[in-house]
């Protein structure tokens, strides 16, 4: 593991435990170079999962992607790094088969950010199901005061 300071691939591990409910691993490390101390994460690695886009096309599924989304959705928000870690590792706890559907991976993920955070969930809703107008918003709104 490289030093994210100075770039050395020499640390050793002071402490590993369980994290994310036994999703991943979290590993405090220093490095051996400069003494500087980081903390990385291993995680399973799932067999390789198709995402069918909407035009039928397929691409490997890549965690980095959602991500991405998310923290977008999630931008300025209170979300904690560890609360966008376990959304992720639900959605991903429940990919299914092979090929997954984009839109089942966005049911999910909205699903999850409904439960933590309704900005974000409006957000991550209005680019999904491509609001066009304000009607389309306020339509979602509603849905979410009606809950």
């Amino acid at each position: 593991m490289k030093c994210p300071k100075c770039g050395a691939d020499d640390d050793k591990v002071l402490d590993s435990r369980s994290a994310r409910e036994g999703a991943a691993i979290r590993r405090r490390r220093e490095c051996l170079k400069c003494g500087h101390r980081f903390t990385t994460y291993e995680e399973i690695d799932r067999d390789e999962v198709l995402v069918v886009k909407h035009d039928g096309t397929r691409q490997t599924f890549e965690r980095g992607k959602l991500d991405k989304a998310i923290r977008h959705a999630c931008g300025k928000r209170k979300i904690s790094d560890e609360q966008i870690r376990t959304i992720i590792d639900n959605v991903v706890k429940n990919l299914e088969g092979d090929e997954v559907p984009s839109a089942k991976i966005a049911e999910l993920v909205m699903e999850e950010l409904h439960k933590v955070d309704e900005v974000a969930y409006i957000r991550f809703a209005s680019v999904y199901r491509q609001f066009k107008d304000v009607a389309q918003f306020l339509s979602a709104i509603t849905e979410i005061v009606k809950k």
